[in-house]
């Protein structure tokens, strides 16, 4: 486990920031933080005072399987310093639970608690294969891809949790794609649709885990997400990103990462959280909420919007925005 820490700028137990710091004194891991939603998240949180442990795999110096060189952690603890909060990234396999207790060990003999853990790790796009029966798959590459999206958050939080339950309070959030409702619906491939319902399910159990402790567990999901590598994928970006809504209409939908991180830095610092415990949300239902708003002022509400799509209604995107 390789280590990238930035100089801590205000002590843990520092709240004198006040209410626009709702997290100060919070500590947070965001486990899969190098780019999209993940950093995003971690920013946010930062953002409302948190110190924020920023992981993953791919860094100034090695790439990670995604092949991705744009993103890394130490960008993402940058950010997050530059939000206001305080960014240390530490690459972890979260594959490897070896890793993953020293990345626990660490957070206990730097701040001495762990508040918050995002399990944003996830890195199988690129196994993915569409409107293919399981048997002609690629084995190998699809057990890949569940040991990416489920193993990696078993692992996570077995090695964590024995920390995160020290304090009363504690919250896990697992991040998914699409909600309890939506996932009802088979996903187009068989390792996919396994993965990315699982920690729906996990957040159920640990809901049922925590509470004798006095923690809760939330499964959230973001919309149609505009990432780094969707935006490659439709060649725009972040600012002309409307330009791919004439190739794929429902594009237009689309929600940045920073309206996940949002959502979730208000999750995370409502002090009402129980009442979500268990459940699958999506950033349209927290948004709605929290009263919070995308980069652009909008708050899109994708899985709505779809779901009403897909039922045959003429809808107007502008409706959903």
């Amino acid at each position: 486990m390789t280590e990238h820490a930035h100089p801590t700028q205000d002590g843990p137990g520092d709240t004198s920031d006040g209410p626009r710091r709702p997290l100060a004194g919070k500590v947070v891991l965001v486990a899969g933080a190098t780019r999209g939603a993940g950093r995003a998240m971690a920013v946010e949180l930062g953002r409302a005072g948190a110190t924020v442990y920023a992981t993953g795999r791919t860094t100034r110096d090695r790439l990670s399987e995604v092949g991705r060189a744009g993103e890394t952690i130490e960008q993402t603890a940058e950010l997050v310093d530059e939000a206001g909060g305080t960014g240390i990234a530490v690459v972890v396999d979260h594959l490897d639970p070896e890793q993953v207790a020293g990345l626990a060990e660490r957070i206990d003999r730097e701040q001495g608690r762990l508040d918050v853990l995002v399990n944003d790790i996830w890195g199988g796009d690129h196994l993915l294969v569409f409107h293919k029966p399981l048997w002609e798959l690629d084995l190998e590459a699809n057990l890949r891809m569940l040991r990416l999206g489920i193993d990696s958050h078993v692992i996570t939080s077995h090695r964590m949790l024995p920390l995160l339950i020290r304090r009363p309070g504690a919250l896990v959030i697992e991040v998914t794609d699409g909600t309890a409702d939506s996932n009802r619906e088979y996903r187009e491939s068989f390792c996919y649709d396994v993965a990315k319902y699982a920690p729906i399910r996990m957040a159920k159990a640990l809901a049922a885990e925590l509470k004798p402790h006095g923690g809760h567990a939330v499964c959230v999901s973001p919309g149609f997400l505009r990432s780094e590598q969707m935006l490659d994928a439709f060649g725009v970006t972040e600012e002309n990103w409307r330009d791919a809504v004439a190739k794929e209409p429902t594009f237009a939908i689309a929600e940045s990462p920073l309206f996940l991180g949002r959502c979730v830095a208000a999750l995370a610092a409502d002090t009402d959280v129980a009442r979500w415990n268990g459940q699958s949300v999506d950033s349209g239902q927290l948004a709605r909420e929290y009263g919070v708003k995308d980069a652009d002022g909008s708050q899109p509400d994708a899985w709505r919007y779809l779901k009403e799509v897909m039922s045959g209604r003429e809808v107007d995107v502008a409706d959903y925005r």
